[in-house]
């Protein structure tokens, strides 16, 4: 059976892409996730792993879809070699239990590793910067004004947090966490 895993880092990426392209390779059951790769513990790629049986195929799109570095790819690979499962690297092919197929798969995954943490150097050089301008300001914008909180928090005094969500917009974390700011500010 070919069994198909697709991954995105975070929550506003779209898995589409990787979707349409496993139906497309014939992917009978696909597994998908929107979880940071840095991470071990990714819930979906350790069930897809779970069901995995010799003769069956795992297919990803990319290599740094399952593997966060070059040897946590080459373990994860050698490891269904010996319970007898087929890889499928879309855009490298089918990686094969062999002395030219690991030598491959150790070259690339390399090379994803070396990606990964290039784009993390860029990142990490382009917050250095940024954090030079005088009105810098570290994470999310906020979304939504202190008048339009004031406001919510104003309603609150005579309405319920479902009615005063309903009425602004403004989430009921939202109001909690302004209402404790408030409160330990007076």
């Amino acid at each position: 059976m070919k069994y198909g895993y697709a991954r995105v880092s975070t929550v506003n990426q779209d898995l589409e892409a990787q979707l349409q392209a496993l139906k497309n390779e014939g992917c009978e059951v696909i597994h998908s996730e929107k979880f940071t790769g840095t991470k071990a513990d990714r819930p979906k790629f350790k069930e897809v792993l779970s069901k995995l049986e010799s003769g069956d195929t795992l297919v990803v799109t990319k290599l740094d879809r399952f593997a966060r570095s070059t040897v946590d790819a080459i373990n994860t690979v050698k490891a269904l070699f010996e319970r007898g499962v087929k890889v499928h690297v879309l855009n490298m092919g089918l990686v094969e239990d062999t002395p030219t197929g690991r030598l491959i798969l150790t070259i690339m995954s390399g090379f994803a590793e070396f990606e990964r943490d290039m784009i993390v150097e860029r990142t990490q050089e382009g917050k250095a910067i940024a954090k030079q301008r005088k009105d810098f300001r570290e994470g999310r914008p906020n979304k939504f004004t202190k008048k339009q909180i004031d406001h919510a928090l104003h309603l609150l005094e005579t309405h319920s947090y479902t009615q005063v969500e309903d009425l602004t917009g403004i989430s009921k974390s939202t109001l909690i966490r302004a209402k404790k700011k408030l409160q330990s500010a007076e």
